[in-house]
């Protein structure tokens, strides 16, 4: 078994779980760490690390934040890092010059099951989508984005209430096992490739923006609950509630779904002293916890503890 010389690349917590899976191992060197440069961040425009570069730190690893993958004194260094291995995890589309540098390649961990759902956000998709499994898949990188050769995947179940933070985590353990299994396959020489196959049903992890992460709550019942769940904790869907003539930007984190006939026009916003419920097709949203504008996260009884609302509101 060969012991390999890693650069890994990576920028959010999810590709530290990975990082530190490889650390722990001790099989193989990492001989350097690629990620974001650094950002300035809230209120205060702090300069923010990522979680990666935090990681590195950390653990005494050399560090590379180049801004530009082109750039010629940044391939350079990273010729001579004398890597024969490059495993990405979260980061973003590398120049050819980048992947196609080390002996064996550079590989990807995606947390879906390729070919379906390529793309930014296979998490929330997934869950958006109201798909029950999941998975990881690794594979080499090519010229686009998630379509090289796949080398092994790993599939897990979606639980009906889990939320996309809730996968996340479960996928970062999954994902630790695959990349591991995945650097065994290449040190030993024994690498089986399946070319991805496409097909006009393959779905999408678009990028998410505003426009998809808005509830529409004219749709069915298990259309809003999925968004919901699958934009929680990070992004986090929103609405417009309006009372009269106040209106709020209002975030939704958790909720539960009450499948029953109603009458009750749509968007329609019923509270008690202690609940709220909005009617949908199909049903009830029971809003657990909520964020309204220059407010904290906070649980519904807490919110109407302070606010009521009348019979006219309504979540636009």
């Amino acid at each position: 078994m060969e012991k390999l010389r890693i650069v890994f690349m990576g920028t959010p917590e999810f590709a530290v779980g990975i990082l530190d899976a490889i650390v722990k191992e001790d099989k193989h060197e990492i001989v350097g760490v690629i990620t974001a440069v650094d950002k300035p961040a809230g209120r205060g425009q702090k300069i923010k690390y990522s979680a990666v570069k935090e990681y590195a730190i950390e653990k005494g690893l050399r560090l590379l934040q180049p801004s530009n993958l082109k750039n010629e004194e940044f391939l350079q260094e990273l010729q001579s890092l004398n890597a024969n291995l490059q495993v990405v995890v979260a980061f973003r589309m590398l120049p050819q010059a980048v992947w196609q540098m080390p002996e064996y390649g550079t590989f990807n961990l995606h947390a879906s099951l390729l070919p379906n759902y390529r793309g930014a956000a296979p998490i929330n998709w997934a869950i958006i989508n109201g798909e029950t499994k999941t998975g990881v898949t690794t594979f080499f990188i090519d010229d686009k984005i998630d379509t090289g050769a796949m080398i092994l995947s790993k599939e897990i179940s979606i639980a009906e209430n889990e939320t996309a933070g809730e996968l996340h985590d479960k996928l970062m353990v999954l994902g630790c096992d695959a990349v591991l299994e995945t650097l065994q396959k290449i040190s030993l020489g024994s690498v089986t490739t399946k070319i991805q196959e496409d097909t006009p049903e393959i779905k999408t992890a678009y990028k998410l923006d505003r426009d998809n992460c808005k509830i529409d709550f004219s749709q069915g019942i298990d259309e809003v609950y999925n968004l919901i769940r699958g934009l929680s904790p990070y992004p986090t869907a929103y609405c417009f509630f309006k009372d009269g003539d106040l209106e709020w930007n209002v975030k939704i984190y958790e909720v539960t779904k009450e499948v029953v006939n109603h009458e009750f026009e749509l968007g329609l916003v019923i509270t008690t002293k202690k609940e709220m419920k909005i009617a949908v097709s199909g049903g009830f949203i029971h809003v657990v916890s909520i964020q309204f504008p220059g407010k904290k996260k906070m649980l519904i009884h807490e919110l109407l503890n302070g606010m009521t609302f009348s019979e006219q509101a309504k979540a636009l």
